[in-house]
């Protein structure tokens, strides 16, 4: 199945033109972002936590200690809500009621569960520092049975998702158009800086290939 189903809960109901069902726009949302954001009940309460996450398939996969809440929370099958946002402009009308963002986000729904088997735990993991970095994982020291143990890592297939995405100029009220007041749009986008080695480095190690050439095609 290559679009979600439209139900009320994934519905996109502000400006419905904008929303969007189908995997090839909600998975490149998700993959080029570098963090998501869970929201989960614990205890009665709403919270929400940031995370870094990855996608194999339909599942998000996300991980962390195994004392944490969050991960404990969603690997018990309860019902996760995690939104993703990336910012690529902002949008100045020549009123201000009718300033804006262009934007792409992703909202999605689903349970779920511990992954137990070292092996697909390591590939999950793989999958995270790989998300960071291409090419990291063969260069780092892998995870000993130790911080296998010590780490959880749940996997949430996605049940219900939608994207909502604005593109393109101001969109203004029609006698607005004769103000005389600058309108447009300001683009924007995520960069990498210099990179700063760890002091701490041996003498005569390199800046590896791939980390150059990755941060390069983020500048």
């Amino acid at each position: 199945m290559s679009t979600f189903e439209k139900t009320n809960l994934n519905r996109v109901k502000r400006i419905p033109k904008r929303g969007h069902y189908d995997k090839a726009t909600i998975y490149p949302i998700i993959d080029e972002a570098l963090i998501c954001h869970v929201g989960l009940i614990h205890e009665g309460m709403p919270v929400v936590i940031p995370t870094i996450h990855a996608r194999i398939g339909d599942d998000i996969l996300i991980h962390g200690a195994s004392t944490s809440r969050l991960m404990n929370n969603s690997g018990e099958g309860n019902s996760v809500c995690i939104t993703i946002t990336h910012l690529d402009g902002l949008v100045l009308a020549r009123s201000a009621f009718n300033h804006s963002m262009n934007y792409r986000s992703a909202v999605l729904y689903g349970q779920g569960s511990f992954i137990s088997d070292n092996d697909e735990k390591t590939s999950a993991l793989e999958a995270f520092t790989e998300k960071l970095v291409p090419g990291r994982w063969n260069d780092a020291r892998q995870p000993s049975a130790k911080e296998l143990k010590a780490t959880h890592v749940v996997k949430i297939p996605i049940n219900l998702a939608s994207a909502k995405v604005r593109t393109g100029d101001p969109g203004d009220d029609k006698p607005d158009y004769e103000l005389d007041v600058w309108a447009g749009v300001i683009p924007m986008r995520t960069i990498f800086g210099k990179i700063i080695p760890d002091p701490a480095l041996k003498n005569g190690i390199e800046l590896p290939a791939y980390i150059q050439e990755y941060a390069d095609s983020k500048s």
